[in-house]
């Protein structure tokens, strides 16, 4: 019985996400629709948490589920005005950091086809306009903004 080798390491493990994320927040940074997405002025917290994500889910270190639980997508991102623009965004900011990692062609394809699905599900409004935290979640429901409240 011969062990399986994850996605995680198959792309080049750590490094090569980081680089992706890097990259990804390099863009963020120069985005006057994404950048009032993150409301803390260093965005290196969300930078560090999004590779935490991104290891984990592609079956690298499970620091994320250690220290933040659940991921809880849709939850998480509830409080911003995620609209079609705003995907549409980061979806932008992500093609250019995929593409800068430089993956194979079957790499490539399913990371890019795993972001496209996850950004479609964060569309959270149609709502033309706004960005940053919302006062309440969108959606009508009462579920808590972060796990244990």
């Amino acid at each position: 019985m011969s062990e399986q080798t994850s996605f995680y390491d198959e792309v080049g493990g750590h490094d090569v996400f980081r680089r992706i994320v890097d990259a990804f927040y390099r863009e963020v940074a120069a985005d006057d629709i994404l950048r009032p997405m993150y409301p803390e002025e260093d965005l290196g917290p969300a930078a560090e948490r999004l590779l935490l994500f991104l290891e984990q889910y592609w079956g690298g270190p499970t620091t994320y589920g250690e220290t933040r639980g659940h991921p809880r997508l849709r939850m998480r991102h509830m409080p911003f005005h995620v609209n079609p623009e705003a995907r549409d965004r980061w979806l932008r900011a992500m093609r250019i950091a995929v593409d800068e990692a430089q993956l194979s062609p079957l790499h490539e394809a399913t990371l890019w086809d795993y972001l496209q699905r996850a950004a479609h599900a964060m569309v959270n409004t149609f709502e033309p306009t706004g960005a940053g935290p919302t006062t309440e979640p969108r959606g009508g429901t009462n579920l808590p903004l972060h796990p244990g409240a």
